[in-house]
């Protein structure tokens, strides 16, 4: 089944160890990526809030790189893919298509110039803050009574529209999240965010943005961090299934997606231990009774559907 994951963390694992994706030790390695049946995979530049001060572009530069040397070491198993079209080339060909996520706007330190040449490095999709303020706008951290989009953020969506890029609205505060809904004229995703009724945390999304995200065509990817997940101090597989069905009620079966975070977290839900786990939801799912339309929108289809349209 086609299967596409919006949003792990592995180019920060591997820089900071030094290894190579067939010998990563985290949630994802290109083993687990196989086992798990993955068939895209956005892979996010974090840059740590250590580097933000003058030297977000550089550190993001050094992720950039460990991409390309990866899709260069694995020529037989990975593709780069910058649109839908390039994804279902991959997917076709039996490799996992790999596409590059910038998260948070750091790392454009400003500059206009700086989007349009990440775009050039193969930059897709930008989630626009992590949790705090920056240049573009303000993270969830901050709360609501700080404003959402600046000047500056305006600009920056409306050059994604230009360029045909993603905006990802997940880290965003909520006065943000309306800002970027009114502006964009393409539809937006939220790569890695739960639903805010069944887990109320900043980072989640209340039923009235979910159904404003699903109005505009747009896409959530669920993230399977216990934290995000439920209120106790651990999760499992059915609370991430919980998410998924609870999304679909509120904004129908067209707006889920899966957004790991793999990589990103700390802790992970019991059965779902890492990337080669991912079958196990589709086999959830159709426990559950959802039909097999439904579920392979969930697992790969949605987020194919908004590439295509916004990137080609």
């Amino acid at each position: 089944m086609f299967t596409f994951d919006a949003h792990i963390d592995t180019l920060l694992q591997l820089v900071h160890s030094g290894r190579s994706l067939a010998d990563a030790s985290g949630h994802v390695s290109l083993e687990k990526l196989r086992k798990g049946g993955v068939s895209a995979q956005v892979f996010a530049v974090f840059v740590e809030p250590d580097f933000y001060q003058g030297m977000a572009l550089h550190r993001a530069l050094q992720m950039i790189d460990v991409f390309w040397q990866m899709i260069a070491e694995y020529p037989d198993d990975l593709a780069f893919a910058d649109s839908g079209t390039a994804i279902r080339k991959s997917y076709q060909a039996g490799k996992i298509a790999c596409m590059l996520a910038l998260e948070g706007g750091e790392a454009l330190q400003g500059s206009l110039a700086n989007l349009r040449n990440l775009h050039r490095l193969g930059v897709r999709v930008l989630t626009l803050t992590w949790n705090y303020r920056n240049a573009l706008a303000n993270g969830q951290s901050e709360g609501d009574a700080s404003g959402g989009l600046s000047p500056f953020g305006r600009e920056v969506i409306a050059e994604m529209n230009r360029l045909g890029m993603l905006v990802d609205v997940s880290h965003l505060n909520e006065p943000g999240f309306w800002d970027v809904l009114e502006i964009s004229g393409d539809p937006v995703i939220a790569s890695h965010s739960c639903a805010r009724s069944l887990r109320d945390h900043g980072r989640n999304l209340t039923d009235r943005q979910i159904k404003a995200l699903a109005d505009k065509g747009g896409v959530i990817g669920v993230n399977f961090y216990p934290g995000f997940l439920t209120a106790g101090e651990s999760a499992a597989l059915e609370d991430v299934l919980d998410h998924i069905e609870y999304l679909i009620n509120v904004g129908g079966s067209d707006c889920v997606g899966l957004g790991s975070d793999y990589d990103g977290i700390n802790a992970v839900p019991d059965g779902l231990q890492d990337c080669s786990m991912m079958p196990t939801i589709a086999a959830g799912l159709e426990s559950r009774g959802h039909s097999l339309t439904v579920i392979e929108k969930i697992m790969g289809g949605n987020f194919l559907r908004i590439a295509e349209s916004v990137l080609g």
